[in-house]
């Protein structure tokens, strides 16, 4: 399963932002990789703070329960919280997430001859 989800980085907090995020701590990253995501990426626009995140999973309720229920997560998501405009809880558990309308891959194997 792909996932695609969109947060909002308050512009004051660009540069600071991307401080943490080079590199993340390894026991967060070791986290992420435990719940199940894997190709995880996060693409910032500068010009407005848009944050846009993509991961792979097989399971995305576990993976965001195993988040949910994880110490480690819980600590680098309440230092993260001040980063984000508007958002109602966790980023982990709360980013909108977006539609998937589009993959190469897939649309090469329905459309094959």
């Amino acid at each position: 399963m792909r996932v695609g989800f969109r947060l909002q980085v308050r512009p004051e907090l660009l540069d600071e932002y991307r401080r943490v995020h080079s590199p993340v701590r390894r026991e967060m990253l070791e986290t992420i990789a435990a719940s199940g995501r894997r190709n995880y990426t996060l693409f910032l626009d500068e010009s407005d703070g848009t944050l846009f995140g993509y991961y792979e999973v097989d399971d995305d309720d576990a993976a965001q329960s195993y988040l949910a229920d994880s110490p480690v997560a819980a600590r680098w998501e309440a230092e993260m919280g001040r980063f984000f405009v508007t958002l109602d809880g966790r980023a982990d558990q709360a980013a909108r997430r977006l539609t998937d309308v589009f993959n190469l891959a897939d649309q090469l194997e329905a459309t094959a001859p």
